[in-house]
């Protein structure tokens, strides 16, 4: 028997609205009966939203995310190893930018399963589109430092990174804290550089707006649990 195929398929951002998926992307989601996810219920809520049209109970759905250990990743592709295709949902948008799905890219890659990436949104590409910072070389940091003292040091890094090379820094950080890190870059950060903020992206209240630490400081934005991009650059 042939194996499966894996496919990479794009979700929404913000609002759940069809308009930002493409007809492939709908297509390829609504045939499969297989599926990777970092949560099993957000991704059902998806399916339903999408009108996949099999019964959301028949639906087999596996979790990838931060706790799955390492020997846990292979057996997440046994139904590809028996001929079905299935698909790679991710919270972050694309499977694999950002997101715990590259373990089983890889290791698809290394079985030699075929992969299937269909296009769709992802907040760090829509956000750098956007800011007007430098897109010919920049890096993705992830989180940075929960601990202040540690964040603000990788704050400095990052600035001195971005007045060496020019490579614009992006990086993220959990919704409920994203006031906490927006002060420490006013605090530690030359009022000079530029910081973009990239918040709710795909929704009714979407902001991408790049400004110097010295405008922010005198308009600071509501950050509070809202999805954001934080983005420095010169």
């Amino acid at each position: 028997m042939s194996t499966g195929s894996l496919y990479l398929l794009p979700t929404f951002l913000g609002d759940r609205d069809q308009r930002f998926l493409s007809q492939r992307s709908l297509e390829a989601t609504r045939r499969l009966k297989y599926f990777v996810a970092e949560d099993a219920k957000s991704a059902r809520s998806f399916l339903k939203a999408i009108q996949h049209p099999m019964p959301l109970q028949e639906i087999v759905i596996a979790e990838l995310n931060e706790h799955t250990l390492p020997e846990a990743v292979a057996p997440l592709l046994r139904p590809v190893l028996d001929g079905h295709d299935c698909g790679i949902i991710s919270e972050a948008g694309l499977p694999g930018i950002a997101d715990p799905g590259a373990a089983l890219v890889r290791l698809a890659q290394q079985k030699g399963i075929r992969v299937h990436p269909i296009a769709g949104s992802s907040s760090l590409f829509l956000a750098l589109m956007a800011s007007g910072l430098n897109g010919q070389s920049f890096r993705f940091h992830g989180y940075l430092p929960r601990e202040q003292a540690a964040r603000r040091q990788r704050l400095i890094e990052l600035e001195k990174e971005v007045r060496r090379n020019g490579t614009t820094q992006l990086f993220i950080e959990t919704p409920y804290r994203n006031d906490a890190l927006f002060d420490d870059i006013l605090r530690t950060c030359d009022p000079s550089l530029l910081l973009c903020i990239a918040v709710d992206l795909e929704t009714e209240q979407e902001l991408v707006q790049t400004s110097s630490l010295a405008d922010w400081k005198k308009k600071k934005p509501g950050l509070h649990k809202r999805p954001c991009v934080f983005i420095l650059g010169a």
